[in-house]
């Protein structure tokens, strides 16, 4: 996959030009402000998205420097399947609370069990199976699994948990409102399907089983873009990232945990990672339902260019899911790489930035 827009980057930030305009002299730039850069990345981003046939919504921020440049920061999108970030961290919260532990095995009851679309527990393990608190975030983070996300929803309290966790962390615009089964069949059209009225698990099988046309997928996507459940801003997803990375939300354990298994992501090779060097570290969580497809993580720049969280979240796609969606997020994620590797702050404007804390207070 070829993309100019990073080399674009790197050659004008090199060169002490803008992104997009003329180039001006090494000592016309120097006079520029770190404001001024930041704004050519966001045009930068901005044409990006333009691509994408849906809005797009981006929250960038740099950990070392606290340098942000965003997109859409405070609309609303649905996080599909990146809304197991903030269930694993209200799961956790329960475990450093003592309310839950790691070890603990949980054994599988016929409601844990859904067919078809539902990751591999539906198709390795029965009811009777049992899991513990640690595997089933490993499933529901590593490879989407969304029988285990309802098992972990269960063990905590359900999504009105989450989202009350959420609130008292600061960032109630982030908001969990259903299962993955249930926001699955109301997106497939059964509105009577609720939190109180669930879909059994053969009854699910039936619904994702019908073939639709894209017309009939175009008309379901539309009615279910509507829909705030389930939805946060790219604003407070990037918060939330900042919180687990600057250790200031979870204890030292959970923390490191909960990054490890993001880094081992492997859902969505196109999206954020789609055009990074190789060997870049990413940890990341995708999503997709509908129009909707996402990438949410905090990307390692190389040498001692820290850390930078990148939230890319779209909605009312009118491309196909696949490659077509995904090709924007990693160009992306691509230009956020090159610019803060590359764009340097000085030393007076790095020391008047916010630094990282090496062991802030543990926030729960």
């Amino acid at each position: 996959m070829q993309n100019k827009s990073w080399r674009t980057i790197r050659t004008l930030i090199l060169a002490g030009g803008s992104l997009l305009g003329s180039t001006p002299g090494r000592a016309q730039t120097a006079a520029r402000s770190p404001n001024d850069r930041l704004a050519a990345l966001e045009r930068e981003l901005s044409r990006l998205a333009a691509a994408a046939g849906a809005v797009v919504g981006v929250a960038v921020e740099h950990l070392e420097t606290g340098r942000k440049v965003s997109l859409n920061p405070d609309v609303r999108f649905h996080l599909a399947s990146a809304a197991k970030v903030p269930i694993a961290v209200h799961i956790l919260s329960m475990v450093d609370q003592g309310r839950l532990r790691l070890d603990s095995l949980i054994r599988l009851d016929t409601w844990d069990v859904y067919p078809r679309t539902y990751g591999p527990i539906s198709g390795y393990l029965r009811p009777g199976s049992a899991l513990t608190v640690h595997n089933l975030l490993e499933l529901m983070l590593i490879i989407s699994d969304n029988n285990a996300t309802d098992i972990l929803l269960r063990l905590g309290g359900g999504p009105q948990a989450v989202t009350e966790r959420m609130r008292a962390l600061g960032l109630s615009e982030i908001r969990i409102d259903r299962t993955s089964s249930v926001a699955i069949a109301n997106w497939l059209g059964r509105a009577d399907i609720s939190m109180e009225n669930p879909i059994p698990p053969e009854g699910f099988g039936r619904l994702v089983a019908v073939e639709r046309s894209a017309a009939e997928i175009s008309s379901l996507g539309a009615s279910f873009a509507r829909d705030p459940r389930d939805t946060a801003t790219p604003a407070a997803m990037g918060s939330l990232l900042r919180e687990i990375w600057k250790r200031e939300v979870l204890s030292a354990a959970s923390g490191t945990l909960l990054r490890d298994i993001m880094y081992r992501c492997q859902t969505g090779p196109g999206r954020l990672k789609g055009l990074l060097p190789p060997g870049t570290r990413v940890a990341h969580k995708t999503g997709t339902i509908g129009g909707s497809t996402n990438d949410v993580g905090v990307i390692d720049l190389p040498g001692d260019a820290g850390h930078v969280v990148t939230v890319v979240l779209t909605k009312e796609s009118t491309l196909p899911d696949g490659p077509g969606r995904e090709v924007v997020m990693a160009q992306i994620g691509r230009a956020v790489h090159d610019y803060f590797t590359f764009a340097r702050p000085s030393p007076s404007a790095a020391s008047s930035s916010p630094s990282r804390a090496k062991d802030p207070p543990t926030r729960q």
